[in-house]
C-alpha cells in the first residue's frame, strides 16, 4: 500500500514557493538561532568544546605516528591505517546506531557517547612506542564506534531543537563550528605537541568529552509538533534497519542526498595532508606545525563555504541541489591545484578551496534530508549517510597509503592528480541528478 503525503508532511519547505535565503555575510541570524533556541545552544556549545579537544589529539597523534615509523618503508600505510580506524568501525556500527538512535533516547546516547570516549581516549597515554601502534589504533576503532552513535544523532536531534524554516542556518552554524575548531584546534594541537607533547593534548581531549556530555545532559528536547513526524504506515513502528532499506527503496527520491557525503570523500585528504606536511613542505621537528597549518587552511575554508553561498542559494531543494554542485566542482579542481603546489603556503590555499567545496555539500544535503525523511527514520537515514561517508573515507585512505608505499613519495603529486580525476565521477553523477530533479514534487510518495 503507499504511503501518502502531503507536500508539506514531506517537504516542509516548498520546492516552488520558499523564500530565497540571500541573508548578507553577517553572524545575527546566527546569534539569534542561538539565543531563541537553548537546546540547540547547548548542543552547539558541547560540539564546540569537545572538537576542540579533539583536534588536539588527533593532530598530535598523526604527527607521532609518522615519527615512530620514520624510515620503516611504511610509513604511508602506518598514517593511512591510522585514519582508517576512525572510518570503517562507524561504518560497520551504522546499521546498530541507526536502529539505537531511533529506537532510544536520543539525548541519553550523545551524553553516553560522550563520556564513555572520554575513558576511551585516556589511553593513548599508555602508547610510548612503535610496539605500542597496535593499541593506539585499537582504541581508536573503538572511539569511533562511539561516534558512530553520536554523529547520526546529532544530526536527528536537531530538528527537534530548531524549527524547520530554521535548518540550513542550523546545520551551517555546526558544519562551521568544526571548521572553526578544526583550524583553531589544528594550530593549537600544533604548537602544544610541539611544545608540550602527547599527554597535554590527550588529557585536554578527555576532558572535553566530560564537559561536553555534561552540557548535553542539561538539555530539555520538546517533542515534535511539525506534520513530518512520523509515517502513516504501520511498517514505520518496525525500528529495524532492514524496514529502513525497504522504506527508502520505495522511496527512492530521498536517497540522493544521502549519497552526497559519499562522493565528496571519494579521495580522503588526510593521508595526503600528512605526507606533504611531514614529507614535501616540513616545519617542526616531524612537521606538527606544517600539519597545523594544511589542516588548519582546510578548517578556515570549510568555514567560509557555506557563509559564501548562503547569500544565494534558494531555501528549495532545487536550490540546495544547485549549490552542492557547485561543491563538487570546488573540491574537483583543488585536486588539481593541490598537485601542482610548490609551497606549503599553495597547498594550504588549495585545501582551503577543497574544504569550502565539503562544507558546501555537509550543510546542504544534512539540510535536504532533514528535510526530506520522516523523522522515526531519521535516525537510520543519517546512518547510512554517514555510512557512506565512512566506506569512501576509508577505501579512499587504504588505496592512498598502498599506492605512496607501492611507487614511493617522489610520486606524491601524481597520486594527487590521478585523485583530482576520479573526483570527477560524484560530480558528473550530481550534475545528471540536477539535471533530472523534477520541479514539482508529487503528491504521493509511492510505498509500493
Amino acid at each position: 500500500m503507499g504511503i501518502r503525503y502531503s507536500d508539506a508532511a514531506v517537504y516542509p519547505v516548498s520546492w516552488r514557493n520558499s523564500i530565497a535565503l540571500k541573508s548578507e555575510f553577517t553572524v545575527t541570524p546566527y546569534l539569534t538561532l542561538l539565543r531563541q533556541n537553548p537546546g540547540f545552544r547547548r548542543l552547539w556549545l558541547a560540539q564546540v568544546i569537545s572538537l576542540l579537544g579533539d583536534w588536539f589529539s588527533t593532530i598530535v597523534l598523526s604527527a607521532l605516528i609518522r615519527d615512530l615509523t620514520v624510515g620503516s618503508g611504511y610509513e604511508g600505510l602506518a598514517i593511512s591505517f591510522f585514519f582508517v580506524t576512525q572510518t570503517f568501525p562507524p561504518l560497520l556500527a551504522s546499521p546498530i546506531a541507526g536502529w539505537m538512535v531511533d529506537q532510544f533516547d536520543r539525548k541519553t546516547l550523545l551524553v553516553w557517547s560522550n563520556w564513555l570516549r572520554a575513558i576511551v581516549v585516556l589511553g593513548f597515554l599508555l602508547v610510548q612506542s612503535v610496539d605500542m601502534l597496535w593499541l593506539l589504533y585499537t582504541l581508536r576503532v573503538v572511539q569511533f564506534a562511539l561516534s558512530s552513535v553520536f554523529e547520526p544523532g546529532q544530526s536527528a536531534i536537531v530538528p527537534s531543537l530548531v524549527d524547520t524554516k530554521d535548518l540550513t542556518l542550523a546545520n551551517t552554524l555546526l558544519s562551521v563550528t568544526w571548521s572553526v575548531m578544526l583550524a583553531v584546534g589544528a594550530v593549537i594541537g600544533g604548537i602544544v605537541g610541539a611544545l608540550f607533547g602527547l599527554e597535554v593534548a590527550i588529557i585536554v581531549d578527555a576532558i572535553s568529552f566530560i564537559i561536553g556530555g555534561a552540557i548535553l545532559y542539561s538539555i530539555t528536547v520538546p517533542e515534535r509538533t511539525d506534520e513530518k513526524t512520523t509515517v502513516t504506515d504501520d511498517a514505520s513502528e518496525d525500528r529495524s534497519f532492514a524496514e529502513a532499506l525497504r522504506f527508502f527503496r520505495r522511496n527512492p527520491e530521498m536517497t540522493a542526498p544521502m549519497a552526497v557525503k559519499f562522493g565528496g570523500s571519494i579521495g580522503n585528504i588526510d593521508t595526503v595532508l600528512t605526507l606533504y606536511a611531514t614529507s614535501l613542505f616540513v616545519l617542526g621537528d616531524s612537521g606538527e606545525l606544517s600539519l597545523g597549518i594544511l589542516y588548519g587552511a582546510f578548517g578556515v575554508g570549510a568555514l567560509i563555504g557555506p557563509f559564501v553561498l548562503n547569500r544565494f542559494h534558494e531555501e528549495t531543494l532545487p536550490g540546495l541541489s544547485r549549490m552542492i554542485l557547485i561543491g563538487f566542482l570546488w573540491i574537483t579542481l583543488a585536486w588539481f591545484g593541490l598537485g601542482a603546489a610548490a609551497s606549503l603556503w599553495m597547498a594550504a590555499i588549495t585545501m582551503g578551496f577543497r574544504a569550502m567545496g565539503n562544507s558546501v555539500n555537509w550543510v546542504y544535503s544534512t539540510t535536504m534530508i532533514q528535510k526530506m525523511v520522516p523523522d522515526n527514520y531519521l535516525g537510520r537515514a543519517f546512518a547510512i549517510d554517514m555510512g557512506g561517508f565512512y566506506l569512501a573515507s576509508g577505501t579512499s585512505l587504504l588505496v592512498h597509503g598502498w599506492v605512496i608505499d607501492a611507487i614511493g613519495l617522489d610520486a606524491l603529486r601524481d597520486v594527487v592528480y590521478w585523485t583530482g580525476a576520479v573526483s570527477f565521477i560524484p560530480l558528473v553523477a550530481w550534475a545528471a541528478y540536477v539535471y533530472r530533479q523534477r520541479r514539482v514534487v508529487p503528491q504521493t510518495v509511492s510505498g509500493d
